[in-house]
């Protein structure tokens, strides 16, 4: 149980950050633009692929309210990180002897 509210409240505080706390993070989110527009090359830069996806640019596309659409944006970004790395360590955690050996029982009745 002691587990399962660490991960619990991981994942609110981080869902706090995300979607409250961004809103009071620099207003020049992408360093790499803020620099490129004060040294002068940012007219070379060309849009990313993903510039029309619903989170593009820290904000939720279809939102009007604009703490709204980014504290939306960073919750969401939070569950797909979460969703896409609690998947991959679900698919390659390593199984007790015990299970290893039921499914290898249940390999070889299979066969």
């Amino acid at each position: 149980m002691r587990s399962r509210t660490f991960f619990v409240t991981g994942l609110l505080v981080a869902l706090l950050v995300a979607g409250v706390a961004s809103y009071y993070a620099s207003s020049h989110p992408d360093g790499l633009e803020y620099v490129a527009g004060e040294t002068g090359f940012l007219d070379s830069a060309e849009d990313s692929p993903a510039a029309d996806s619903p989170l593009a640019d820290y904000q939720t596309e279809g939102v009007g309210n604009e703490r709204v659409s980014g504290g939306l944006a960073g919750a969401i970004g939070v569950l797909l990180v979460l969703g896409i790395a609690g998947g991959l360590a679900w698919g390659v955690r390593r199984r007790t002897p015990a299970e290893a050996d039921r499914a290898d029982e249940k390999d070889e009745a299979s066969v």
